[in-house]
């Protein structure tokens, strides 16, 4: 079966599936951390990939940015193709002063601006989390490879330049750690088909300490990332 926007058929992507906002990210993880690697699309140029490692067949997608982006991959993934696990793989925006670059951060929740969860017609406010069975792999993996991560809250902005400069400073003060596009499409998406969703975020800058990552910090800390999300496929 094939959608507007993935050209695979069925039975070739993994029920795992990480997913980089970039498409050429995508390229990058299969040609470099993948085995036996077969292009499944090309639509609109969202390159995805399905491979092994360690044995183990994993898939990798371009999701693209922001919340209408990923919530149209992430549920075709779900429910044309019967993806289970859904990891996505990205740089966030820190708030947190604590967060230096290159650390990692471990969406145990998603905050937003969005309007995303409103076609579920809800009664109140949801509250978008990760799977605490992949959270809970993703934080020993880290833990055991000596790789700092923190866990908690992060913001799903739609607003990548914001007319209010210091608009962030209310999200710190509630103990967000840091911004970013996609995550609670992604989780909303997940909770509900009823299946597993972890985002894995590396520090690529942070508007807390107006510092940002060199190319070689950006590729240190991508391989970090890797290493936990891989693990758990």
């Amino acid at each position: 079966m094939s959608t507007p926007h993935n050209s695979a058929i069925k039975g070739q992507i993994a029920e795992t599936v990480l997913l980089p906002g970039d498409p050429l990210r995508a390229k990058f993880i299969a040609e470099n951390f993948l085995s036996d690697v077969e292009q499944f699309n090309a639509a609109r140029n969202m390159f995805g990939y399905t491979g092994t490692y360690n044995g183990r067949k994993v898939s990798v997608m371009g999701t693209g940015m922001g919340c209408p982006s990923i919530g149209i991959y992430s549920y075709e993934l779900i429910h044309m193709y019967g993806v289970k696990n859904l990891i996505r793989v990205g740089s966030c925006g820190a708030y947190d002063p604590k967060l230096n670059l290159y650390d990692i951060v471990l969406a145990m929740g998603a905050s937003t601006d969005s309007n995303y969860a409103s076609q579920y017609n809800l009664p109140g406010t949801y509250s978008a989390t990760a799977s605490w069975e992949l959270l809970s792999k993703a934080k020993k993996t880290a833990d055991d490879n000596k790789i700092t991560s923190y866990v908690g809250n992060v913001v799903t902005s739609d607003i990548f330049y914001h007319d209010d400069a210091e608009s962030w400073k209310g999200w710190a003060k509630m103990g967000c750690l840091a911004a970013e596009m996609e995550t609670y499409a992604l989780y909303c998406n997940a909770a509900r088909a009823g299946v597993n969703a972890l985002t894995i975020l590396t520090v690529s800058d942070s508007i807390a300490n107006n510092t940002k990552t060199t190319p070689e910090q950006r590729e240190k800390g991508f391989k970090d990332m890797m290493k936990i999300a891989l693990e758990l496929a």
